[in-house]
């Protein structure tokens, strides 16, 4: 049977802000990345959301990102690959505290936003992220955009990858993912979505925005858990996969 892993980016509210359906989502991902403080996130909100994925059963990881709460990470920051070291290592650590301290043991590291993406296609940024992994705990998955650099990476350092594909986001050619600020970088129809993701398990294939397949490798799922209907979506994604004869669990 083939199996896959299904993730979730949750603990993203912080102080007055609530943001995403974390414990409704829990209920059908097999994988949770945790907002480490920096681009989303706060010490209560981790907390919480740690005891959460350990109700659930849900495997835990940290996600860390760029120092941008404005910007929801998501805007590029030059770093150097010493800084990036010491930005993953720092919120790697202050999770896992909240994992340790609740009985839990931390399963994976999953960059987050401009940091995943700037990693993709930059080996020595992605070097610094899997060494800083490497270091905290060598028994980590490391987390990354399929045939990136960041997965390269993550193997040559002695960790264990898991290659992630998307949902709800549009493919180029060259496998990374299309650019949020252009046209077409989301799909926005549920059923698109899900045949994607199906085609990319069973037949490791993606149809690019340049109109043409690629081979892609699908060793764990990203859904997104703050949209209008992500608590529909998590749920018609979860009972398909299975209806397509596809197990899903954490790697």
């Amino acid at each position: 049977m083939v199996k896959v892993d299904l993730n979730c980016d949750l603990g993203e509210s912080f102080g007055a802000y609530q943001i995403g359906n974390d414990e409704e989502i829990l209920q059908y991902v097999t994988s949770a990345n945790i907002a480490c403080g920096f681009h989303a996130g706060d010490p209560s909100v981790m907390r919480k959301t740690v005891k959460l994925a350990l109700e659930h059963n849900v495997a835990i990881g940290a996600h860390p990102g760029f120092p941008d709460l404005a910007g929801f990470g998501r805007r590029n920051m030059a770093v150097s690959p010493e800084e990036a070291h010491d930005l993953v290592m720092y919120q790697i650590g202050a999770l896992s505290a909240f994992v340790q301290a609740e009985g839990g043991t931390l399963h994976h590291v999953k960059p987050h936003g401009a940091l995943y993406n700037m990693a993709a296609v930059d080996a020595s940024l992605s070097e610094a992220i899997a060494k800083a992994v490497y270091r905290v705990n060598p028994d980590v998955i490391l987390y990354g955009l399929a045939g990136s650099e960041l997965v390269k990476a993550g193997e040559k350092v002695g960790l264990q990858v898991a290659n992630e594909v998307f949902a709800d986001r549009t493919y180029q050619e060259d496998g990374t993912l299309t650019s949020r600020r252009l046209p077409n970088a989301l799909i926005t129809n549920d059923e698109e979505a899900v045949k994607q993701v199906v085609r990319m398990v069973k037949e490791g294939k993606v149809f690019t925005q340049q109109d043409k397949d690629i081979s892609i490798k699908a060793d764990t799922i990203c859904i997104h858990g703050d949209g209008a209907h992500a608590l529909a979506f998590a749920r018609h994604i979860t009972n398909t996969l299975r209806d397509e004869g596809i197990e899903i669990n954490a790697q």
